[in-house]
């Protein structure tokens, strides 16, 4: 690691047979309507759900990167990386799922959500020694790394770094090594668009609006080149990689190249699901995440690519009240004040605002122990071998 860079404060399985190309299965999670996901400890108080964010900083050379961490203390902790341009606050519905062993620590990197950006040559080895001087400043042992969209890249050079990481999960991870010129990308980035919900929308926008044109298309390139197949060679993390159905920037036969290119890696698809599943279906792969850490999906390689459906989490905001609804409203706009001015206190206030409102609107905690139940016994699954079908033409299996 750079000088500047330092905080202050079982074998392969890419076996390219016939089974590669098997039918992908639809997994459902029988949930009764009225049933909520499973939310951090904190988040169970409803309906007047204390919840605390706390916002701090990690110093990286002259810069910083910014920690948002939520959840009680515990043995394990989840440290989240978002993508190109965008803020933590896309983990915001992801991030309270993930408390099962410790808490949860969501980042924004230098140049992005108001914090200042690097100073000189910028890549993605970059931004990955930021993450291990967070790793390092909070004490961390073996987190369980997420990455999205480029924070993929990222947390797979960090795990290719360190290899006593054992666990590490890629969504929605990019470039498609078939399309890695910005056109393409960008044709790819719009058709997905159309499938995200609003919220993911105004993240985006005012996201973008933070990080700046100048700083974003400075980033871009070096996004496009980063070679994530030849670095996944090196880690020894067993990685779990999900992609949703209606992502063109991440096409199936690009996550099954990711299978054969990392020694151990696991294959989902979340249905309805766009380049930022991990919002609009947060339910889903947070169960994902959670069985995976655990140890609990034991299938692997190209034949694991299975679907599992999320029929919680679009429900979450329709059991607002009109009270809530007016909070979520108030603490984004503390939010990108927040980020806006560099004021972490703002922007704590808004995260745990939002936390609050949101928490307060959950159910019991059966159903995302299903989603998670169903994702563990997924490899159950047995799939005829004929090359599988267009997405529209897959069945879900019979349940056992």
């Amino acid at each position: 690691m750079p000088d500047d860079e330092h905080c202050d404060g079982d074998s392969r399985d890419g076996d390219s047979r016939a089974g590669d190309e098997r039918l992908d299965d639809d997994v459902t999670a029988e949930q009764h309507e009225d049933q909520g996901p499973r939310h951090a400890d904190a988040l169970e108080s409803a309906p007047d759900a204390d919840v605390t964010v706390e916002v701090d900083r990690v110093r990286v050379g002259k810069t910083y990167v910014r920690v948002s961490s939520i959840g009680t203390p515990g043995t394990r902790a989840f440290v989240l990386v978002a993508g190109l341009g965008v803020a933590s606050t896309y983990y915001e519905r992801l991030a309270p799922n993930l408390n099962e062993f410790g808490p949860v620590h969501a980042l924004d990197l230098p140049g992005f959500a108001g914090v200042p950006a690097f100073k000189g040559k910028v890549t993605i080895e970059r931004f990955a020694d930021a993450v291990e001087a967070v790793i390092d400043s909070l004490g961390l042992d073996d987190p369980v790394l997420v990455g999205h969209s480029m924070g993929t890249q990222v947390v797979t050079e960090v795990a290719a770094r360190r290899p006593h990481l054992s666990t590490l999960v890629l969504i929605s991870p990019v470039i498609d090594a078939s399309a890695r010129t910005v056109s393409e990308s960008m044709v790819r980035f719009v058709k997905s668009a159309v499938h995200e919900p609003s919220a993911v929308r105004f993240h985006a926008v005012t996201a973008y609006v933070l990080c700046g044109w100048h700083w974003f298309r400075k980033v871009l390139p070096k996004m496009l080149v980063f070679p994530i197949e030849e670095r996944g060679g090196a880690v020894e993390a067993r990685t779990l990689i999900i992609r949703g159905e209606h992502d063109a920037l991440v096409p199936r036969d690009w996550l099954r190249k990711l299978a054969r290119a990392f020694p151990y890696a696991v294959l989902r698809e979340v249905v309805d699901g766009a380049h930022s599943v991990m919002h609009a279906q947060a339910d889903a792969v947070a169960a994902l995440a959670v069985a995976h850490a655990r140890g609990e999906i034991t299938d692997r390689g190209v034949v694991s690519l299975q679907r599992v459906r999320d029929t919680s989490t679009a429900k979450d905001l329709d059991r607002l009240t009109w009270r809530d609804a007016g909070l979520v409203v108030k603490s984004r706009f503390l939010e990108v004040l927040g980020m806006a001015r560099r004021d972490d206190d703002v922007l704590a206030e808004g995260k745990s605002a939002h936390a609050a409102a949101v928490a307060d609107t959950q159910a019991p905690d059966t159903a995302i122990e299903d989603l998670a139940d169903d994702a563990a016994d997924s490899s159950d699954v047995t799939t005829p071998d004929d090359g599988g079908p267009a997405e529209d033409a897959l069945e879900a299996p019979e349940r056992r």
